[in-house]
């Protein structure tokens, strides 16, 4: 009974927890699709810039958000061991380190235009993505103190402002994106150099209603973040680098294999690129649910772990894998019955909508092992074990999921080609064998006393 009891407690915590942050994360999925569509719509040359200059960004944004995302795990499990003085001090130190990230991505903006020209491309098309690209990295220092106070507020289990600050977002993305691009309100006509001021101007934006969201909550006072001036401290700032850098690179790791996979498949046509485009856009949608229940899995854990109950800990987990493998079965069902609805909203042409619903097909596959997957590792970080799943998800991503990939894609070893169908069957591959790496190294984590995944402080 007792049991029983702790497990729908569990349950009712992580799913209070997940539903805002999956709110959040399709919000800013939107932000992406709103530029698309609208540069898109102002012009091809605009929008094929926007997509380029989104390509060189995404890294930078992708890896100073997977730094800060060390944040939650630590303020956890400082907030349930009661070490509350120490939570002001390293979200400062997130702070220092996230400041320095934006620093180097501002250096990079320098350096970005002579190697743009080294690119063969259309003169107005190179002009319009320098421009996309230099407004975004100087809205990074905005962006990665946004990151910091969104992760110290979730990691204190507050998760209800990043909904609401994302949809803040969204509702300055779309009327800046209109001024920007097509010239209202005296303006001159950017185009799309105007989605990467707007998106800057977002940034910004987010990151001032998260500001005075953290310095004027009433339940954040306890915390006295703004009390006083913690000064750059080595050990700390190691500490959140050794256990975010990691993260980042696995971020990393993930998001260029689906970018190289898209590179690969230009020689098969455009109707394969757009059939792989359109599962990977739906898959990413789907991908939202596992990935916000693996966010608030990492705070829960954390925050377990710091008052000292790890079987809680497990219970979590345990709980999160139920959720996860349900919402999994759900959502492989629906795109199974649904695939061909789902690429006619993508597309129009009757060869992209065949080929992109036999990917749907394979899609559905592995949205289990993409589920177990994905809650293993956010789990790990709570356990403050981010070095091993680093290295699991690059032998799972790259070593088997690419290489079987390559070898059914694009070779005829043991198939005759199968174009975008190989790399869906290697993504089926990678995501199986990350799912069982990380799924053994999080049992075996937990096995260990707890001293073992403690920080000293």
């Amino acid at each position: 009974m007792a049991f029983k009891t702790d497990f729908k407690k569990e349950l009712k915590t992580i799913l209070h927890l997940a539903w805002p942050l999956l709110i959040a994360q399709i919000t800013q999925i939107l932000m992406g699709v709103s530029d698309t569509v609208m540069a898109g719509r102002f012009s091809a040359t605009d929008m094929a810039a926007v997509a380029i200059g989104f390509g060189f960004t995404l890294p930078v944004i992708v890896f100073i958000q997977g730094v800060t995302l060390a944040l939650p795990p630590i303020i956890s499990r400082l907030n349930g061991s009661k070490k509350t003085a120490n939570i002001a001090n390293y979200s400062q130190q997130m702070a220092w380190l996230t400041l320095a990230l934006s620093l180097l991505a501002l250096a990079f903006s320098f350096v970005f235009t002579p190697l743009l020209y080294f690119i063969e491309m259309e003169h107005a098309l190179r002009l319009i993505t320098i421009d996309y690209v230099h407004y975004i990295l100087l809205s990074m220092p905005a962006f990665g103190l946004y990151q910091v106070l969104r992760n110290y507020c979730e990691g204190l289990s507050i998760t209800k402002p990043s909904m609401v600050i994302m949809g803040i977002g969204l509702l300055v993305n779309i009327p800046a994106n209109y001024i920007l691009i097509y010239g209202k309100f005296g303006l001159p006509q950017m185009g799309g150099a105007g989605c990467g001021l707007a998106t800057a101007l977002v940034f910004v934006a987010m990151f001032i209603a998260t500001l005075c969201y953290s310095y004027f909550a009433k339940k954040l006072q306890t915390y006295q973040l703004y009390k006083q001036v913690y000064w750059p401290d080595v050990a700390a700032l190691k500490e959140c680098l050794v256990l975010g850098l990691p993260i980042a690179m696995t971020i990393l790791f993930e998001v260029s294999l689906f970018a190289a996979v898209a590179i690969l498949l230009a020689p098969f046509g455009a109707n394969i690129v757009a059939s792989h485009q359109v599962a990977l856009n739906f898959s990413a949608l789907m991908f939202m649910i596992p990935l916000s229940l693996g966010m608030a899995t990492s705070i829960r854990v954390g925050y377990l772990l710091g008052e000292n109950r790890p079987e809680q800990a497990k219970l979590a987990t345990r709980c999160a894998f139920v959720i996860g493998i349900s919402i999994a079965l759900f959502t492989a069902t629906f795109t199974v019955l649904a695939r061909s609805s789902i690429a006619r909203l993508y597309s129009i042409d009757s060869e992209v909508i065949e080929l992109a619903s036999s990917l749907l097909l394979l899609a559905a596959m592995f949205q289990f092992s993409d589920a177990i997957q994905v809650i293993a590792a956010t789990a790990l970080r709570g356990y403050k074990d981010t070095a091993w799943m680093f290295y699991l998800s690059f032998i799972s991503y790259w070593l088997v999921g690419m290489s079987i990939g390559c070898i059914l894609a694009l070779t005829d070893w043991i198939v005759p080609k199968m174009a975008a169908a190989g790399f869906w069957i290697g993504f089926i591959g990678g995501l199986s064998c990350a799912a069982v790496l990380l799924g053994f190294r999080l049992k075996y984590i937990q096995s260990q006393p707890l001293r073992h995944t403690e920080t000293a402080h």
